[in-house]
């Protein structure tokens, strides 16, 4: 295929041989597949800010750490060296956040280079070698539904460990490879020690996955893994490999968790109330 004129200073320094087809465009980015020597590997290359249609920037970006106290004061005070700031900001978070967390044993995409807003990495198979599915695409048994999900919770462990949240996970950022889940999509990845809403991202993130697999394994939506995470993390005593057991006792001291709680069992309910409509009308198409 024509090589997008992005892609085109890789190929120019060898980093890239061929670029073999467009895997996806999304509301950040567009993602190849290329070819590097012998390896398959995908290219991302991120929108321009004014292209983007991504919202709450703002929101996500609070807390991360930037160069200098110069640009942090720019970025304050959001003159054009500011905007700048914060687009490369937003552009290197995913980068940074994959190599922390590769390092962290959490199973996403291993970083090859990031060349001018466009991001080298590992592609994500299947077992028969093609590129792996997003969970939201696949059907699961019963058990795949409570390993793959415990596999997650270890990986959301892993993350808020070494101080990042996710911030977006869902069915539709997790591909299935060969060998299990593979987290993906972390361009608003979230500073959980510095972000004032890093409690409800996190239990929105673990919420996410839990109602997924609960369409396979419905006793899954009887947990509460996200308040028990963030309960440890706050108490100290969160650790890569913790014995997690998807119950939360109320302490006096967490009772602000209360209220995170109060909307965990509303979206429950819409969600609950949205899977019988869907039910109800597919079994009117038959």
């Amino acid at each position: 295929m024509k090589t997008p004129a992005r892609l085109q200073p890789l190929m120019d320094d060898g980093l890239v041989d061929e670029v073999i087809s467009q895997l996806m465009s999304g509301k950040e980015a567009q993602v190849y597949v290329v070819r590097c020597g012998a390896q398959l590997r995908c290219a991302k290359i991120y929108k321009e800010a004014n292209n983007r249609s991504f919202k709450q920037a703002a929101t996500y970006q609070e807390g991360r750490k930037v160069r200098n106290s110069r640009d942090a004061r720019a970025m304050g005070r959001r003159s054009k060296y500011g905007q700048r700031g914060h687009e490369e900001a937003w552009l290197n978070a995913e980068v940074d956040a994959l190599r922390r967390l590769h390092q962290a044993g959490v199973r996403v995409p291993k970083t090859h280079g990031f060349v001018d807003g466009v991001l080298l990495m590992d592609m994500i198979t299947d077992g028969e070698g093609d590129v792996a599915p997003r969970l939201n695409d696949v059907e699961l048994t019963h058990d795949q539904a409570h390993a793959y999900h415990a596999r997650l919770m270890e990986d959301v462990v892993k993350m808020l460990s070494v101080g990042l949240i996710h911030g977006d996970l869902s069915e539709f950022n997790v591909l299935l490879a060969s060998d299990g889940p593979v987290i993906i999509d972390l361009p608003q990845a979230v500073n959980a020690a510095g972000n004032n809403n890093a409690a409800a991202m996190l239990m929105r993130d673990v919420e996410n996955m839990t109602r997924y697999f609960g369409r396979f394994a419905p006793e899954l939506l009887n947990t509460y893994y996200g308040p028990e995470i963030w309960d440890l993390y706050e108490r100290g005593r969160l650790r890569p490999g913790v014995a997690l057991t998807g119950q939360f006792e109320r302490r006096a001291e967490n009772a602000n968790i209360d209220e995170i709680l109060m909307v965990i069992e509303h979206a429950r309910a819409e969600a609950q109330e949205a899977e019988e409509r869907r039910l109800a009308a597919e079994s009117g198409d038959e």
